[in-house]
């Protein structure tokens, strides 16, 4: 993909080899923020924090960002509120919010660096002080192997309320990454380390390339006095008022646009030529709010054959902008239910043709679609349908289903593939805002679908999937799964990334029990260094540690905590 070339580029010239390490940190680095903070509101809109364990987080985090209290305190102070919960609920918790709200705080530019990297062969890793819950999710999502992280202490599954040491954080970062470069012959002279504290000041000084990402104020004045190279990405994060403006106007152009067909067809008696009319407006007038610019690769595919199936992979709300930049003209669509009962813009897309299906009812689901073969038989009409069905949170490609497939082969139309590389650049997931952006996509040659046979039907689905798997870089078996549950902790821990994991139960809010929550430790004395042995407070820890915990089905009370909201690097 071309469209980050100027942020890869000096990467692309890099040596290839395992020998050479690229280390990113997380939090500010990786994503736009802090996932504690997410952990945090979460917890907090949940009521799984009591007033007092509420009262005492705060007050670590304030003792920490004023620095009367160290790392290691905090990260103390947090364990403490863990003592009796289940990791294995963590875990869950942990993967549930990485879906729902910080997949789509990835930098676009930053996945491309570590694609970049990849590329190169080089040895790929995360260090950070963030927990493996907060990190593991979005490891897996870019395919990265190797995750070094800060650790509660856990004994039979249990939290308990200890941490292991060291932490990575400080030098406990640069102890991580010798240790990694023991093991797998890493060079760290020819290493990368990406971050954006003054926190991680020690292993950018270790590295021969240290490469400051949005860097905090310390860490700017540092590297511009020591020539590091700066970058910053204003790709995400929290959106400015013309961003939110913008991405209304976007939204609702698709009224107007539709407003404006309506003079055509007073004038032709053609509603399909008022439909194309407004779904160019509607194109045009969209992408300019946007900012949305494509880079189309064999753009005469889309016109070679029509009528046809186009199909393409969801990855944006913007896709619906893309495909009318694309196809123009006589189109129609299909839609989850859900969309026909947004005001206005539910009616506007169902007069333009769209026709709106129940994804959860299969039999619905064919009826609803059997206008659309006859639009194509006898009209003219082409149809454009995502085989994946509903959006993804990463641009990894996932299952397809076959009903394109099966109304290809019913209307005697070929199928069109459209891979969109990186829609996700302009809105992901849960967006509701629109970046501005270039979106690279590539048009395949037609399939001709005049020789299939239902019987047949799976393979030639897996036959299109895998021209766009091709087209994407990505291979077979990589479709996002929520991980496995950790295994033994370790400061390096290689997890079987490609392996596709069990489906994702839905998250099971629990309550300790209250005799384990009432039964407190004394508060330990944290201190501004904790020392490495930290004997008086393991013995308080191990003394008070609550036998494996009974956990209740009702509202997620396990008085969980995560890294600090502010005043380090993740």
């Amino acid at each position: 993909m071309k469209v980050h070339r100027d942020i890869i580029a000096e990467i692309a010239k890099s040596p290839e080899g395992p020998q050479i390490g690229a280390f990113f940190d997380f939090d500010g680095t990786l994503i736009a923020g802090f996932s504690a903070t997410v952990f945090l509101k979460e917890q907090i809109r949940r009521g799984d924090l009591g007033p007092y364990q509420l009262v005492e987080l705060v007050s670590a985090i304030a003792q920490f960002s004023l620095g009367t209290m160290g790392f290691s305190g905090l990260m103390t102070a947090a364990a403490q509120l863990m003592r009796g919960v289940r990791e294995a609920d963590y875990i869950e918790f942990g993967q549930e919010l990485y879906e729902q709200q910080i997949a789509r705080k990835i930098y676009p530019e930053s996945r491309a660096l570590v694609q970049a990297h990849m590329a190169r062969g080089h040895t790929v890793a995360v260090i950070s002080s963030a927990t493996p819950y907060q990190v593991e999710p979005m490891a897996r999502d870019l395919d990265i192997e190797h995750i070094i992280c800060s650790r509660y202490e856990v004994s039979d599954g249990v939290f308990t309320g200890g941490i292991e040491r060291p932490l990575c954080f400080g030098d406990g970062k640069v102890l991580a990454a010798e240790r990694l470069s023991r093991d797998h012959g890493i060079d760290l002279d020819q290493s990368y380390f990406y971050s954006d504290s003054d926190d991680d000041l020690q292993l950018l000084e270790r590295v021969g390339h240290p490469q400051p990402l949005n860097p905090n104020a310390r860490l700017a004045v540092i590297a511009e006095e020591r020539g590091w190279p700066v970058r910053r990405f204003k790709s995400r994060g929290q959106p400015q008022l013309t961003d939110y403006l913008r991405s209304i106007a976007a939204t609702v152009s698709l009224i107007p646009s539709a407003i404006a067909g309506l003079p055509i067809l007073a004038l032709t008696g053609s509603m399909s030529e008022a439909r194309n009319f407004a779904t160019s407006i509607f194109a045009d007038v969209s992408s300019a709010l946007i900012g949305l610019n494509l880079v189309v690769r064999n753009e005469h595919h889309l016109w070679e054959n029509r009528p046809a199936v186009f199909v393409f992979n969801h990855q944006s709300k913007v896709d619906i902008v893309i495909l009318a930049r694309l196809l123009r003209r006589d189109i129609a669509g299909v839609g989850k239910k859900e969309i026909k009962d947004m005001p206005l813009i539910g009616k506007t897309l169902e007069m333009a043709g769209i026709i709106f299906i129940d994804r959860n009812n299969s039999a619905s689901a064919i009826r609803a679609m059997k206008p659309l073969v006859d639009a194509m038989r006898n009209q003219g009409k082409s149809v454009a349908i995502s085989p994946e069905g509903t959006r993804s949170i990463t641009p990894r490609l996932a299952p397809f289903k076959k009903g394109p497939f099966h109304l290809a082969m019913q209307a005697g139309v070929p199928i069109v593939p459209i891979v969109i590389h990186n829609a996700g650049d302009v809105a992901p997931k849960g967006d509701f805002v629109f970046r501005p952006a270039t979106v690279e996509v590539d048009v395949l040659a037609p399939v001709d679908t005049s020789g299939w046979r239902s019987e047949n039907i799976e393979e030639h689905v897996a036959q299109v999937r895998s021209m766009f798997l091709e087209t994407l870089g990505q291979s077979e078996g990589e479709s996002f799964a929520p991980l496995p549950a950790a295994g033994p902790a370790g400061p390096d821990k290689k997890k079987a990334l490609k392996k596709k994991a069990p489906k994702k139960k839905p998250l099971q809010k629990t309550v300790l029990k209250k005799k384990a929550l009432i039964k407190k430790a004394p508060k330990p004395a944290v201190q501004n260094k904790a020392p490495a042995n930290a004997e008086p407070v393991k013995k308080v820890l191990k003394k008070k540690a609550p036998k494996k915990t009974t956990l209740k089905k009702k509202g997620l009370k396990k008085k969980i905590l995560k890294k600090p909201v502010a005043g380090s690097s993740g």
